[in-house]
């Protein structure tokens, strides 16, 4: 890239945040210190605000620069990540978001140990969480630095370390002095950011094919080389058995994934009611549905404009498709269109990115400090003690962030992400829906729901061609690879609902009935919700 473009996306970089740090100061000075106030800022937000903060948590460096580079790259087989991100929201909106508001406090433990012996579930459903946001954390961190790199030519490693070090440092930041309500607003700022920025690139893609998308369709599937299979499902998870597998096992970690993020969970706790919870899932559904139809036309736009080669010349996951295409589409390099909008769309990439993280390392710094912190005392922590223990734990949690993001970084990030809906859909999903609506659930069911879930999707992330025995694994030059498919979900996903079902059925602890039935009422008419 040239001087123009490095400086002026920079500046825009450094304002986005300045804005955002002055955001941070602004609520610290304003913040009580209560727990209520870092983890759930207060629970003043309105629907639409957190709607807007949702779509802002969920649209993450994943969806815009790896969802888009995927299809750029593989056409039809990159729509599995957008019909499965858009499709899991119908899961959260009819099961989970209303019934998750009137039971829990903070966290996804608070659900599930309503009902339970606490400290062993605790324990468990917090260990799963941190899991969850450290892996989703490495996508954003792998994100941040293809982005710099491609703004520095691509030539920089100590660039790109370093930027990955400087996310991490701004996310502590972030979460540390503002907690959820600074968290909160600069989601917002960001999704409105995001949307605009999408919504200007895609009316111009559109534009250059006269509003055509079957012309747009058909010139990306010239320019890809690989003709009408472009459009067809099997470019990429066609090509065997193998890989058909490893289609269906990222669909349902994807569909099922994101009832169990902890990020998002944690939302439907900063408004004060289960009907506003509720009416904030309906908005963000329609902001991340417009948002991933826009993806579709984005990653077909940069495979006809910019080219599938020109894409992998840059990036080789496909993660810069969308800076390439703002630069093609503002005139070309050297021109100053292509600076400009080459220069913002790289500042709302990074921006995405350093909105999402804070918003995962608050969720994780929260069940350190709410759960495992608090389950481990004798006595439960106070909350300004505990709230301590949550900023203290946002430096850890950022630090593990940064080690793997530095060793991923050469991976696709959607490609990152789906192994986290896989990790958030074995571990935590089973033991959320179990405890909101299976009456004979035990304590011993519910550590081995988490535990059955997460083990297994561990192990067999470590087994795959993920880690070893590939040229694009994360250590090529060695072998330990025994499990065939990239993602675990469609093995550890029912691994986890049956290790719940048989610690439930194994259990000598009878189901305390009548626990069960005060968590119904309160789940289904929210009577003595927080």
């Amino acid at each position: 890239m040239t001087g123009n473009h490095q400086t002026l996306a920079l500046l825009l970089f450094s304002a986005f945040v300045a804005v955002t740090l002055g955001i941070t100061t602004w609520v610290s000075r304003n913040r009580h210190g209560s727990a209520e106030e870092f983890y759930a800022g207060g629970r003043l937000f309105s629907p639409m605000e957190n709607g807007f903060a949702i779509s802002g948590d969920y649209m993450s460096a994943a969806s815009f620069l790896g969802v888009t580079g995927l299809i750029s790259l593989y056409g039809y087989d990159g729509l599995l990540y957008v019909v499965g991100f858009l499709v899991a929201w119908l899961v959260v909106l009819f099961l989970i978001a209303e019934l998750v508001r009137n039971c829990g406090r903070f966290t996804l433990a608070d659900v599930v140990a309503a009902r339970m012996n606490e400290r062993p579930v605790r324990i468990a459903a917090g260990t799963s969480s941190v899991t969850v946001s450290v892996l989703y954390l490495v996508a954003q961190m792998v994100g941040a630095g293809s982005l710099v790199a491609l703004l520095l030519g691509g030539s920089s490693e100590a660039a790109r370390n370093w930027t990955v070090i400087g996310v991490g440092a701004l996310m502590v930041i972030y979460v540390s002095l503002g907690g959820m309500r600074a968290t909160t607003w600069i989601q917002i700022v960001k999704a409105v950011l995001l949307l605009s920025g999408s919504i200007a690139l895609t009316v111009l893609v559109l534009v250059r094919f006269h509003g055509d998308v079957n012309e747009l369709l058909r010139s990306a599937a010239e320019r890809s080389g690989h003709g009408d299979a472009f459009l067809a499902p099997g470019l990429k998870y066609g090509g065997d058995w193998t890989a058909r597998f490893d289609f269906i096992s990222l669909g349902l970690a994807l569909v099922l994934g994101t009832a169990g993020l902890p990020h998002i969970l944690s939302r439907f706790y900063t408004v004060p009611t289960a009907r506003a919870a509720r009416r904030s899932v309906v908005w963000s559904i329609g902001l991340i549905g417009g948002f991933y139809l826009m993806t579709i036309v984005l990653g077909f736009g940069a495979a006809a404009i910019v080219g599938p080669e020109a894409v992998r010349g840059a990036n080789a996951a496909g993660n810069t498709a969308v800076p390439l295409l703002a630069l093609d589409l503002g005139g070309g390099a050297n021109s100053a269109g292509g600076t400009v909008l080459f220069a913002v769309v790289a500042a709302i990439a990074f921006a995405t990115i350093l909105a999402v993280v804070a918003g995962i390392t608050l969720a994780s710094s929260a069940s350190v400090a709410h759960d495992l912190y608090a389950s481990m005392r004798r006595r439960h922590a106070k909350p300004r003690s505990e709230v301590a223990v949550a900023r203290t734990a946002a430096v850890g949690i950022g630090a593990v962030a940064i080690a793997l993001g530095l060793l991923a970084r050469d991976l696709n990030v959607a490609f990152l992400v789906g192994l986290a809906f896989a990790v958030a859909a074995s571990a935590n999903l089973p033991v959320l829906l179990y405890s909101l609506f299976w009456r004979s659930f035990t304590t011993r069911g519910a550590v081995w729901a988490v535990y059955g879930g997460l083990v297994p999707a561990l192990l067999l992330v470590l087994l795959s061609p993920v880690v070893s025995g590939s040229p694009d694994s994360l250590f090529p030059s060695v072998d330990f690879q025994y499990f065939p498919l990239q993602n675990p979900g469609l093995v550890s996903i029912p691994l986890g609902f049956l290790s719940g079902w048989l610690g439930t059925v194994t259990s000598a602890e009878p189901p305390d009935e009548a626990k069960h039935a005060e968590t119904e009422v309160r789940s289904l008419t929210g009577a003595g919700a927080v």
